[in-house]
């Protein structure tokens, strides 16, 4: 199956923590960062979700935020460093690709806010992403 999913980065399921409804899902990617993903019980089911358990980590390129640096005080459980490798810019978005330990990530974000963080080729930066945003698929 092909997806348009820009962002699949390869990790193993560290734990599961169900809840009535929702689960979080702790994911230590491939390059040794960790990932949290909050999905349903039901698809931890349905996918057979255990510790050990190798996924891949899937994030709409829109559910990416930026920052020049780590962020205190948020509710985002996911901040991954890593350096910008291309800023491309149109009239009013720009796509600005990520290299992140293990992979690379893609996050589109205003023309205004690139600018605005000053991002070029090699600047260092934090994905954002919440846990609520991350889907998991079984490798």
């Amino acid at each position: 199956m092909s997806l348009s999913i820009r962002n699949q980065i390869p990790g193993t399921v560290t734990a599961v923590t169900p809840g009535e409804v929702m689960a979080t899902v702790k994911v230590r990617l491939d390059g040794g960062q960790d990932l949290t993903a909050a999905i349903t019980l039901e698809a931890v089911e349905d996918l057979g979700l255990t510790a050990g358990s190798a996924v891949r980590a899937m994030v709409k390129s829109t559910e990416v935020a930026l920052a020049t640096g780590r962020v205190a005080g948020v509710s985002i459980r996911n901040q991954l460093p890593g350096t910008v490798s291309e800023v491309a810019t149109g009239g009013a978005m720009a796509t600005v690709k990520i290299a992140v330990d293990g992979g690379e990530l893609t996050a589109a974000i205003t023309k205004d806010a690139a600018t605005d963080l000053g991002l070029t080729a090699g600047s260092p930066v934090v994905a954002l992403i919440k846990s609520t945003e991350v889907s998991l698929a079984t490798a």
